[in-house]
């Protein structure tokens, strides 16, 4: 299990350096660029921002919708163990 973490730690940690940088180069791209106007890269700007932040929460989505599943899945393994038992007992006596 603690290789695990690391490696989704060190997965993490590529993936905001990634992201750092993709901003990094488009703000010095928007900044170079003299043909277009200042409106227009703060229009860009904010439509690259709302869909990281979109991106971002249909990530999260889909990980909790996930993980309900796994906990449904869980508990209902659970369930039938506790009557496989309850019947195994019964047959038993």
């Amino acid at each position: 299990m603690n290789y695990e973490r690391n490696d989704n730690a060190l997965i993490l940690l590529l993936n905001f350096v990634g992201v750092a940088v993709a901003y990094g180069l488009l703000a010095v791209s928007l900044w170079l660029s003299t043909d277009v106007p200042l409106a227009t890269k703060g229009y860009w700007g904010m439509g690259i921002m709302l869909l990281t932040l979109s991106l971002i929460n249909v990530v999260k989505y889909r990980f909790d919708s996930r993980s309900t599943e796994d906990r449904i899945r869980k508990i209902e393994e659970a369930k039938n163990e506790k009557i496989l038992e309850e019947f195994v007992s019964d047959e038993k006596r």
